[in-house]
């Protein structure tokens, strides 16, 4: 390459090929709408698209899923995959889910599309006001508002504890 203003070559330095990558992109934005409601928002720093796999790896993720009432459920990770095709969407890395004051904390959570649902297999806390409540695993119904967590359930609540 040659600067055609001083007609000196220009030199590139450290450039990294990334032979599985389709396309990679610095900002994704992306909403996912069913029947012409939105379930989710998606905003990630950077994504690379993966070759033949349907995929999206994502970095520095955020996103608002919508209940039937039109709340608004704010979910960060580091890292997320979304499947190109379903759009679900597996988030990993420092997991946060905040909904009005409560906030879930995991390393690992799943978004199923068709059924509307995020999961965690791995251990989650829960955290509202002055109370908490651990356990081994978490499911949440996004349009029914409603979540079950099973495995090693233990917290502490304050007088005023409500999730609703």
């Amino acid at each position: 390459l040659v600067d055609h203003l001083s007609q000196t070559p220009v030199q590139i330095k450290d450039v990294h090929i990334d032979a599985k990558a389709a396309l990679k992109l610095n900002v994704l934005k992306q909403i996912s709408k069913k029947n012409g409601i939105t379930d989710w928002e998606l905003n990630a720093d950077s994504a690379t698209l993966i070759k033949d796999q349907n995929r999206a790896e994502l970095e520095m993720v955020t996103v608002i899923f919508y209940t039937k009432e039109s709340k608004k459920i704010h979910l960060k990770s580091k890292k997320g995959v979304l499947n190109t095709k379903t759009h679900d969407i597996e988030f990993s890395k420092d997991v946060t889910v905040t909904y009005e004051d409560a906030v879930l904390k995991t390393q690992q959570l799943n978004y199923d599309k068709k059924d509307h649902i995020i999961r965690s297999e791995s251990h989650v806390t829960l955290e509202k006001r002055n109370s908490m409540i651990e356990a081994d695993t978490m499911i949440t119904w996004l349009h029914d508002n409603l979540t079950e967590l099973k495995g090693n359930v233990k917290g502490k609540f304050s007088e005023d504890f409500t999730l609703q």
